[in-house]
């Protein structure tokens, strides 16, 4: 199975795949950090498409997905999802909701026929949601979704520091 699943350390909008996925917020329009990185780097046909999909259903919500084109990225999608703000003792769903995150990319991916996608650490920037719990709900929530799907052929995490790379690398050695 883990054939399927890499780890990598880098910059997302680097990584050549059929998807990546943006950590972004409700609206949609753009923020800071991997979502910020994604809309400069991948140019405003992003923005544009993110503009139509909000006017439309009036931005995403907390777990649910969107795709837009990848624009000037090595990708040919970016799947946009809202991860849930950590408000210090996750009793306001926020596993579940960073789960549907996960989950709801992959649903996606599989309508849209990617075979490859990449996932940065969703909410474990400036959401606040504890790294090592983040971690090991994306992990979990990927292989679930694999072991009943034959479509997707490899899922990457990228880390975009040092220590989600080697928290991801073990996590997924102790899954073995």
């Amino acid at each position: 199975m883990n054939e399927k699943i890499e780890i990598q350390q880098g910059d997302i909008t680097k990584v050549s795949v059929d998807a990546i996925v943006n950590a972004a917020n409700n609206s949609l329009l753009g923020g800071g950090g991997v979502d910020g990185a994604i809309h400069k780097a991948g140019g405003k046909a992003i923005l544009e498409e993110c503009v139509k999909i909000r006017n439309k259903q009036g931005g995403c919500e907390t777990g649910e997905a969107v795709i837009t084109t990848a624009g000037e990225l090595p990708a040919k999608y970016v799947i946009h999802t809202v991860g849930p703000v950590w408000n210090g003792g996750g009793t306001k769903g926020e596993s579940e909701k960073l789960r549907n995150c996960y989950r709801n990319s992959l649903k996606l991916a599989i309508k849209y026929g990617i075979e490859s996608i990449a996932f940065p650490n969703i909410s474990t920037g400036v959401y606040r949601y504890p790294k090592e719990e983040a971690a090991k709900i994306s992990i979990d929530e990927v292989k679930q979704f694999l072991q009943n799907d034959e479509k997707i052929k490899k899922v990457i995490f990228v880390c975009h520091d040092r220590a989600n790379y080697e928290l991801y690398i073990e996590l997924l050695k102790e899954q073995d």
